[in-house]
């Protein structure tokens, strides 16, 4: 029997939870409103224009005329001799960043893009020894899935020897898929290796030329020019020879230097 004074108390377990059933429905509602923001973010990030990071390393001299007179990019430090310089630019949809000097080198550039413009000179053998090293590099990039695309612009050589950079090319199962070459090429195409302008010699002091109305429209002065360094045994040699025996050096304006 039930003693005197005592109560019947009902059973309750110690981990009841008398609102149990309202925290799962909260929880099954937060979490449908969760899984719909990831959605809508989804979708923002999927409308939102996609923008494309494109370094350029210049490691050539014709990386200046690419980065200031083509593309127009700013560059700082403005002192010409500087070891590190740099610029950035940002053009539609594309965001380049520039790096030149002798300060730039393999390891130490950042690596925040998705492409890559690869500025060499391979004018002589030394200079073909210096720019494999950065090719070389950069297929260890490619490899790692840190940079997606490689472009080349090259300064060739003038008799049009370049064989050394035709195994880094995609076509030949490289990794370089475009190539923009100086000085002519049985290689051009115009779809993976195009002929590039030899430009203006940048350390040389040559002024900044902005086009303007004037410079299209007016009628030109001369038939031809040439301003340049007239190297020994060089091809500028057999020019020159060329525009003096041909009379064309009287319709053209030729200032021409040996050093």
């Amino acid at each position: 029997g039930v003693r005197d004074g005592a109560a019947v108390a009902p059973f309750i377990a110690d981990d009841w939870n008398p609102w149990e059933d309202e925290q799962v429905e909260y929880n099954s509602a937060l979490n449908k409103k969760r899984e719909a923001f990831k959605q809508y973010l989804g979708r923002i990030e999927k409308n939102k224009p996609k923008r494309y990071r494109v370094q350029i390393w210049g490691k050539a001299a014709i990386g200046l005329y690419l980065w200031e007179h083509i593309l127009e990019g700013p560059l700082n430090p403005t002192d010409k001799v500087a070891q590190w310089r740099e610029g950035e630019l940002q053009s539609g949809k594309i965001d380049f960043s520039f790096y030149t000097g002798p300060a730039v080198v393999q390891g130490h550039v950042p690596l925040e893009m998705n492409s890559l413009v690869l500025v060499l000179n391979g004018r002589e053998q030394q200079k073909v020894s210096y720019s494999t090293r950065w090719l070389e590099h950069v297929q260890a990039l490619v490899q790692s899935h840190t940079v997606s695309h490689v472009a080349v612009v090259l300064l060739g050589n003038e008799h049009c020897n370049n064989d050394w950079i035709g195994p880094y090319l995609k076509r030949n199962g490289g990794f370089v898929e475009l190539l923009f070459l100086v000085y002519d090429s049985r290689w051009v195409n115009d779809k993976d290796v195009f002929q590039w302008p030899l430009g203006v010699a940048t350390y040389r002091q040559f002024p900044m030329i902005r086009p303007n109305a004037q410079l299209i429209t007016s009628n030109r002065p001369y038939l031809c020019n040439f301003l340049g360094t007239v190297y020994k045994n060089s091809s500028r040699e057999t020019l020159m020879q060329v525009l003096k025996q041909s009379g064309l050096d009287k319709e053209c304006i030729t200032t021409a230097r040996e050093k």
